[in-house]
């Protein structure tokens, strides 16, 4: 048995919570999974997880056994960074994840500059909304928007997004600016959603949060095509600012009811703490965390 093998497959299966998630994260088949629990826990002479029908969680006995494997592999893994040197010089690849938007605008341009500087260093970029699991991805490093769940991660704010409400300079000089909530009725409002079209917005005022009633024609399952539709004059859209902020520097679009604004969804870059920190993480984080700090606050 590789012991070193067997230890990094309890460690995905604690992670990830099943056998069949350890799986997909080992790219192994279950039943080579399964099989080499269980000659572990054979060769250990003592259960390492309890079973169930949805989740696996360690005993006693493999509570105790995870931490020690957990710092042998941290070792190994320490051990060989530094004899590839990457602890010396910024070299090999990292995995990084953002929001679909927040990467395709911010994170995307940055990051063929990014590569010019460091020409040893290859990013693999995760543009999607959904929220990944760092740790069963084998992600680096991942922006977040909105608030944090309580975790282990390091994080550190690199900005915050308005959700504002825009329309183009034409659309308002035809059919007049929006003062209240209550004007939405009266707008043609660019609607977002996948199924059907939505009839009311929500807003805050102090602590209250006050559905509007909004007219709708037009509804497209992006924010960018709202964006796109808010420049052509067809209404008034809803979006996050970063999407809309080079149309409002541009004099295409213009922001209306800010007094209704929620507060500022908060942005985060997040990473696992390891120590010592490898120079290729390090880099990146020195590199590219001002500079999205630059670029979000302009947004």
């Amino acid at each position: 048995m590789d012991r070193l093998e067997a230890m990094s497959v309890i460690i995905a299966v604690t992670e990830s919570g099943s056998i069949s998630a350890a799986s997909r994260r080992l790219n192994s088949p279950v039943a080579t999974v399964s099989r080499k629990v269980a000659e572990l826990e054979a060769r250990l002479g003592a259960q390492l997880f309890q079973r169930t029908s949805r989740r696996m969680t360690l005993t006693d006995a493999g509570r105790s056994y995870i931490d020690a494997c957990r710092r042998i592999i941290e070792q190994v893994d320490d051990a060989e960074r530094e004899v590839s040197g990457e602890y010396r010089v910024p070299k090999g690849g990292l995995a990084v994840t953002t929001p679909w938007g927040l990467g395709h605008t911010h994170l995307l341009p940055l990051t063929v500059e990014f590569l010019e500087a460091y020409p040893d260093i290859s990013l693999r970029l995760m543009l999607t909304d959904r929220i990944v699991n760092t740790t069963e991805e084998n992600i680096d490093v991942a922006i977040r928007v909105g608030p944090l769940s309580d975790s282990t991660m390091i994080a550190t704010r690199i900005g915050s997004i308005r959700v504002v409400v825009c329309a183009s300079p034409s659309y308002l000089k035809a059919h007049g600016e929006p003062k209240q909530l209550s004007d939405l009725a009266n707008h043609h409002c660019i609607a977002i959603d996948d199924h059907m079209i939505p009839s009311a917005w929500k807003f805050v005022r102090g602590r209250r949060t006050i559905t509007a009633p909004i007219s709708s024609r037009l509804c497209v399952n992006t924010s960018e095509a709202a964006v796109l539709a808010a420049i052509e004059g067809a209404g008034l859209a809803r979006v996050m600012s970063y999407k809309m902020a080079a149309a409002k520097r541009a004099g295409e679009l213009a922001v209306v009811l800010e007094e209704f604004e929620p507060e500022p969804l908060p942005v985060h870059i997040i990473y696992a703490p390891r120590k010592p920190l490898p120079l290729k993480l390090r880099v990146f984080l020195n590199w590219m965390t001002p500079r999205l700090k630059t670029r979000l606050t302009l947004g």
